[in-house]
């Protein structure tokens, strides 16, 4: 595992384990498979673990993990702040006291403002006290280190990141989204601060390895490198010598051991020029073929409604980066078939999901185009028939 160090000149690893997308069993969090697999990731070196207060379940299995293996004190843990949920000075001792005792710890180590979107939420922040708040929970040691994590444009991100003393930040960057959200002019921009900066979404929520068009992974194969296509992202992002750590959201013990090894290889400047064509190649075939730019991050969810936004959107990919078939099949197993009904024939056109949505994708408009895509009148009649057999009392 290499590593590289924090503004304090701390080391972390360059590969984090982002602990969104835990398996689940029933009702909560595969916590056999998931101590496997954060327990396979730590050996081999990991020591950054990313979590947040509305991944469900996910604070308090980081927490009973690192508890009964007794490692607390020799990884470093984030977690975030529900920005969005707070409106007074107290409901910041209430949320982070409740993540304190879901970790099982006395501290954090990277809090992060999450989810902020514009300077607005930001503002909002610093009228309730978090200036003073974060001030008298770094004096107390209970915050090791205070940042961010963004989803937004260019302009605001700078804006936050010039604010205020940080000590790290957090965005969505990847091959695919170089010039969108803070990009690379964010990245850089926190560097030349002496920024760390932690890489959220490397992979696009897993569709830069599971929805790569043909021709993408062809012109992978005609390189001669032998890398899969989680490698050639991450060795995108590790090429870069100002990040400092990059997320991936492992969820089993091979894609563990691939990363970690990925990780204890990749050098900073290290791609070619030939390699750099073989991505230019590969995001020509993406965009050539893509419906909707969705990460499946599920910031807009839920829906009031119940529509499974990210599900449908899936689904809708599929269609064009794979075939028609396969997305309709797709829809049928993940969105059709359950028992709660989660169309987007059921959206009100709301807009509360394009309010939280990071690509700023214009899901009301976008829902309508799937639903005629994925659910033509066959479709519409296979799909209620299999509804009244599958999901009869």
């Amino acid at each position: 595992m290499q590593y590289r160090k924090d503004r304090h000149g701390e080391p972390l690893s360059i590969l984090g384990y982002g602990c969104m997308r835990f398996t689940r069993k029933g009702a909560g969090v595969d916590i056999d498979k998931t101590e496997r697999e954060l327990l396979a990731a730590y050996h081999a070196g990991v020591n950054y673990f990313d979590t947040a207060y509305i991944y469900p379940g996910s604070e308090a299995a980081v927490g009973e993990i690192f508890e009964r293996n007794h490692i607390r004190d020799k990884v470093n843990i984030a977690t975030k702040l529900p920005q969005y949920l707070i409106g007074s000075r107290p409901a910041l001792d209430r949320y982070f006291g409740e993540e304190l005792s879901r970790l099982r710890t006395d501290h954090v180590d990277y809090y992060l403002m999450h989810h902020l979107t514009d300077v607005a939420m930001w503002e909002k922040l610093k009228k309730v006290g978090i200036l003073d708040w974060i001030a008298e929970k770094k004096r107390a040691g209970a915050i090791r280190n205070i940042g961010f994590s963004y989803h937004g444009n260019t302009e605001n991100f700078l804006t936050i990141l010039n604010d205020y003393d940080w000590d790290f930040c957090q965005i969505q960057y990847n091959y695919l989204d170089e010039v969108a959200q803070a990009g690379k002019a964010g990245l850089q921009a926190a560097a030349a601060k002496g920024i760390p900066v932690m890489i959220m979404e490397p992979l696009r929520g897993g569709k830069l390895v599971n929805m790569l068009p043909e021709a993408a992974k062809k012109a992978m194969a005609e390189s001669g490198r032998g890398w899969g296509p989680a490698e050639w992202g991450l060795r995108w992002l590790y090429d870069q010598p100002e990040v400092t750590v990059v997320l991936s959201g492992m969820n089993s013990t091979e894609m563990v051991e691939a990363n970690c090894r990925t990780a204890s290889e990749a050098q900073a400047g290290s791609l070619t020029a030939d390699d750099r064509e073989t991505l230019e190649r590969v995001k020509r075939a993406i965009r050539e073929r893509e419906r909707v730019g969705c990460t499946g991050c599920r910031y807009c969810m839920p829906c009031p409604k119940g529509v499974d936004i990210p599900g449908i959107f899936r689904s809708w990919n599929t269609m064009y980066t794979e075939s028609k078939l396969a997305g309709r099949t797709q829809f049928i197993q993940t969105v059709g078939l359950t028992r709660e009904p989660a169309f987007a024939s059921q959206c009100v056109r709301c807009g509360k999901c394009e309010q939280h949505c990071p690509q700023s994708i214009p899901i009301r408009e976008k829902l309508q185009e799937a639903d005629r895509a994925l659910r033509p009148l066959p479709y519409k009649l296979a799909i209620r028939a299999a509804r009244a057999f599958m999901l009869r009392k």
